[in-house]
């Protein structure tokens, strides 16, 4: 069975599109609950002088990082799932720039976007077509040899 079919987790490794996925998983729900000791609860979603070192933040915000790092952690677990993670973050943060170049600035942006979160989103876009697409070599094959 290839890695490309899906499921590794009898092998005890991980492929790097996994690992990239634990790994942007981890990262997006820390910054996610960071975020919460700078802004707390206040201007849940609405533009905000609030910042995460260069990156506007509000309540909202946070609770999206939470939620696309919860996904990363859970869709780690195989190939074919940390693949959908990656079209995911694809789509999701392909969406968010192009909402981010109409809306920074606005008082209609819900997400207190500014230039380096777009900068960021776009990146992790990119990133989300690499753990798509990435090519992955046999995972299991060490099995077949010993068998």
């Amino acid at each position: 069975m290839a890695a490309t079919a899906g499921n590794n987790s009898g092998a005890g490794r991980r492929t790097l599109p996994q690992t990239l996925s634990l790994v942007f998983g981890v990262v997006y729900l820390l910054v996610g609950i960071v975020g919460f000791f700078v802004t707390g609860f206040d201007d849940f979603a609405s533009p905000s002088d609030k910042t995460l070192l260069i990156f506007d933040i509000n309540p909202l915000h946070n609770i999206a990082h939470i939620l696309v790092g919860i996904a990363g952690i859970a869709l780690a677990r195989t190939l074919a799932s940390a693949r959908t993670y990656g079209w995911l973050l694809a789509v999701l943060y392909g969406a968010l720039f192009i909402y981010g170049l109409i809306a920074a600035g606005e008082s209609w942006d819900f997400l207190n976007i500014n230039g380096a979160d777009n900068g960021l989103h776009i990146v992790t876009a990119l990133v989300g077509l690499v753990i798509a697409l990435m090519p992955v070599r046999d995972a299991v094959s060490h099995r077949a040899a010993r068998t």
